[in-house]
């Protein structure tokens, strides 16, 4: 065909284009109900785009809980694990019945998609201060598994990079979310239990370590296994497979935190909460007869113990005021000194820690910009309390901490603890 035998005259291009918009507004207009949010989907104005970072088996469980939202996509998927990268597409697009979850290596592409409002951090505790603090200059809210920080002076920029930013924050501290424990926390902050005099958390172990160091062992093709990325902020050292099957070796500046900072940032977590969130102990002894004991600025203690709970499940805390004391773990069930605690109120009790009201309260606050219950500031506070105690007992001595200039008073050794150098370009 010709160029001239292509051509349209412009008056009937004009009488033909009026034809067709005038046959347009004539014929109804089909719209899916799922574009409208019936029929019990949602608007896509309302959904929440959701990307992954280091999905692997706690990762896995918190996108279970971000699936089971009718108002999330979850878009793409980021690992240093080829295997990983690949399941989890798979179950993503089992899900939506679709192909169109992407893969990433590096975190920073995934960070690069302007589509994506927020994001769940799986990564091991190595990144994840790092990973959040990125996240959150790329423009993004996330969840973030815990613990959240390495060391005292990341908790600090954690916090003050998310109120610079104005990002939606959430530590993985899902009990902040159960009925029962927010209630025990509710007697305490409101006096319902006298003035406080102590409040326990169970760390899980009691124990300061340094940081692992294995024989090399031939480092995997990249596309496989990327080590130098899974390594990322922390320092270097050979590639062993081992690192990559445990728990991240790295969990606190060169002291690993062991279970003081691992399960034991839950229950301080929540004993921070029950003591309204404000400024951590000035004052963290050395462990005696199986107690560590800090003193807040107000007199009250924070009393770490591995022994002597209630069988009320793991995660177990107790909060003892003048007039009564509460008691609470995994299992959903409380203790009360007295059934008056309850004004006749009836607590749901929840069992196993689910993760599922934690991440709607996050999306709530994705939607509102409202501070949800696991914030930077509280996470921020509860991590520098398990840190500071992981000196104390990596010393073996008595540490005093000033919460204005969040240093150690006149404890050399207890400051160089605070923090660490990291590896270029993973700089904060």
């Amino acid at each position: 065909m010709s160029l001239k035998a292509k051509q349209v005259p412009r008056r009937r291009f004009l009488k033909d284009a009026i034809t067709t918009v005038g046959a347009a507004f004539a014929a109804p207009m089909i719209i899916p109900a799922s574009a409208l949010g019936r029929n019990g989907s949602v608007a896509p104005s309302e959904r929440v785009i959701v990307g992954g970072i280091g999905i692997g088996n706690r990762g896995t469980y918190d996108l279970g809980c971000f699936l089971e939202q009718k108002d999330v996509q979850f878009v793409a998927v980021c690992d240093i694990k080829e295997g990983r990268r690949l399941g989890i597409k798979k179950r993503v697009d089992d899900q939506y019945g679709n192909d169109q979850c992407a893969m990433y290596r590096d975190f920073r592409e995934l960070l690069d998609r302007s589509d994506i409002d927020a994001v769940l951090i799986a990564t091991g505790p190595n990144w994840h201060a790092t990973m959040a603090m990125n996240a959150a200059r790329a423009g993004k809210d996330m969840y973030c598994e815990k613990p959240v920080t390495k060391n005292i002076s990341q908790s600090l920029i954690l916090a003050e990079t998310m109120r610079r930013t104005g990002r939606i924050f959430q530590a993985g501290t899902q009990r902040r979310n159960l009925p029962h424990f927010a209630f025990a926390c509710e007697l305490a902050r409101t006096g319902r239990l006298g003035k406080l005099k102590r409040v326990y958390a169970h760390p899980a172990g009691m124990q300061a370590m340094m940081s692992g160091w294995l024989p090399a062992e031939q480092e995997p093709n990249p596309d496989l296994v990327d080590w130098d990325m899974y390594l990322g902020p922390a320092a270097w050292r050979p590639f062993n497979a081992k690192f990559l099957d445990g728990f991240n070796f790295e969990k606190g500046g060169g002291l690993v935190g062991g279970g003081v900072l691992e399960w034991g940032s839950h229950c301080v977590d929540l004993c921070q909460w029950a003591v309204n969130d404000c400024p951590p102990p000035v004052e963290y002894n050395a462990p005696k007869d199986g107690e560590l004991v800090a003193r807040y600025e107000n007199g009250t203690e924070l009393v770490f113990r591995e022994t002597g709970w209630i069988p009320l499940g793991s995660c177990p805390v107790r909060f003892e005021g003048e007039n009564g004391w509460v008691e609470a773990g995994d299992s959903g069930k409380m203790v009360l000194s007295s059934p008056e605690l309850l004004a006749g109120r009836k607590v749901e009790e929840i069992g196993g820690y689910p993760a599922t009201f934690h991440v709607r309260d996050f999306l709530d606050c994705v939607k509102t910009r409202s501070q949800p219950k696991g914030n930077a500031q509280a996470a921020c506070n509860a991590h520098i309390v398990c840190h500071a105690a992981n000196i104390a007992l990596f010393l073996g001595r008595t540490v005093r901490y000033d919460v204005n200039t969040h240093e150690f008073l006149n404890d050399e050794a207890a400051n160089r603890l605070r923090s660490e150098a990291l590896r270029e370009p993973w700089r904060i």
